[in-house]
């Protein structure tokens, strides 16, 4: 008896550290390990470290570009979502016309069309010289209107992930259609996707590499400009590599803490 329940204990014992092996996040250990490995070479090799001084020029340029998109973006993506659900015939069909056109279309395409030929057509219009709004602006504007698009769509699940009578009970309530979407759906809705929200931030963060074919000094623009003139191809493109690994590890991590911080307050 006493065997059987001293092979019990280990047994249990035995299952309680396989689960939390099961739960140990391998995947974070491996690339923190990565990280380290890439710190180590910056600090003990002096062309590591040369090159990683040249990259750190454009990590403002990315981090300004990847803000202002994500924070304009976010907005224009709000209303074409809110135009999306529209009872309005116009407003839904331009809404939706808009969204396919942008998700249809490649993201580099959108960049290179929207920065010299849809934002110069519109300086024209407006009696602006060609040379009026910097590239980095036209960066900026591209980006916005193609996240937009896909910040649209998210929204829109949002909102229709919240059942149909919570609307009906605020309008009991004698709120109006607006009032009741602003003060109960949209705060709601939102909590429901910040997860994909997270993951269009990521994903802009990511994609504003693309810029750098507008000679936007950002991160990538810089590397190639140093490649260039170094010649250095994998030392420079390991430590472009460890910027946007580090970047976006570090606003996942940020944006999983504030999910469990919004689950805990619901």
């Amino acid at each position: 008896m006493a065997v059987e329940q001293e092979g019990s204990r280990v047994r249990r014992s035995g299952g309680g550290m396989s689960a939390r092996l099961g739960k140990f996040p391998w995947w974070l250990a491996i690339i923190l390990a990565i990280i380290a490995y890439m710190i180590v070479q910056v600090v003990v090799d002096p062309l590591y470290r040369r090159i990683f001084n040249t990259i750190w020029q454009g990590l403002g340029t990315t981090l300004y570009v990847t803000v202002v998109s994500f924070v304009f973006a976010l907005a224009l993506g709000l209303v074409l979502g809110l135009c999306r659900l529209s009872k309005n015939l116009l407003l839904r069909n331009g809404a939706i016309a808009y969204i396919e056109f942008i998700r249809g279309v490649p993201i580099l395409v959108l960049i290179f069309a929207i920065s010299y030929a849809v934002v110069p057509y519109l300086s024209r219009v407006f009696g602006l010289p060609n040379n009026a709004i910097s590239l980095t602006t036209r960066a900026i504007i591209a980006l916005v209107l193609i996240y937009a698009a896909y910040i649209a769509e998210v929204v829109r699940a949002g909102i229709e992930s919240i059942g149909p009578g919570q609307m009906e009970a605020a309008r009991s309530l004698g709120l109006s259609h607006v009032q009741a979407m602003v003060t109960v759906i949209l705060p709601q809705a939102v909590r429901n996707v910040l997860p994909a929200l997270g993951n269009d931030l990521i994903a802009l963060l990511k994609d504003t590499s693309l810029v750098s074919v507008l000679g936007v000094r950002e991160i990538t623009q810089v590397a190639r400009l140093s490649v260039s003139t170094t010649f250095q191809y994998e030392e420079t493109y390991f430590i472009l590599t460890f910027f946007y690994l580090t970047l976006t590890l570090l606003l996942s991590l940020l944006l999983q803490w504030m999910q469990r911080r919004v689950g805990a307050g619901r």
